[in-house]
């Protein structure tokens, strides 16, 4: 990447700052009155909507000071919901438009595709007593770790960590943790063969 180009997008990104510090104030003043989470999701569901090219810088400055982690180089498409703080996207990483994320890391150059889903682990919602509501018996929220240069194909939903270099088809549902240089699909997800030939260590 040319001198000129890494400059005008240091500029873009101090500019985009500037322009969501009104957002950014009226956050942290819900913060207090509201409490972190209620606040935060209203600030990323307004995040969500800035379209094109200048949406991806605005969205990048709010994300990088509201997110556990957001890298200057990740892109998060139009449409992205967060429903946590402690989401964390690394360098490079590319979140396609719609995709619905809670407790998660997105590690260097992981790929997602429009529309997917990684909430916060598989039990974020106990269901064990009839008695009660589910909504009221709590869960287990968990980070869902996506390694280093996977991708994730449209559609899928992850509940379990997706090893690095990993590839899962478009479609799939993740419940058991994959492991690293594997395709794998389905519902539930299963490893089909292995990226770069050989066993796949399963």
């Amino acid at each position: 990447m040319s001198a000129a180009r890494e400059a005008a997008k240091r500029l873009a990104r101090a500019v985009a700052f500037v322009l969501v510090l009104p957002l950014l104030l009226d956050y942290w003043f819900w913060s207090r009155v509201f409490g972190r989470h209620t606040a935060f999701r209203g600030i990323v569901q307004v995040a969500s909507l800035f379209p094109g090219l200048p949406g991806m810088y605005l969205r990048g400055a709010l994300l990088r000071q509201v997110l556990a982690e957001c890298h200057p180089s990740a892109c998060v498409e139009f449409g992205v919901l967060f429903s946590e703080p402690g989401a964390s996207i690394g360098e490079g990483v590319y979140v396609g438009p719609r995709c619905i994320l809670g407790l998660v890391r997105l590690e260097r150059d992981v790929l997602l595709a429009s529309g997917v889903q990684v909430p916060s682990g598989g039990k974020t919602h106990r269901f064990d007593d009839p008695d009660v509501p589910i909504r009221d018996q709590g869960g287990e929220p968990t980070t869902v770790t996506i390694g280093e240069g996977a991708w994730v194909g449209a559609g899928a939903i992850v509940m379990a960590d997706v090893g690095r270099g990993t590839v899962v088809a478009a479609g799939s549902v993740v419940t058991k943790p994959l492991p690293e240089f594997v395709i794998a699909a389905g519902v539930p997800a299963k490893v089909l063969r292995p990226r770069f030939g050989g066993t796949p260590d399963v």
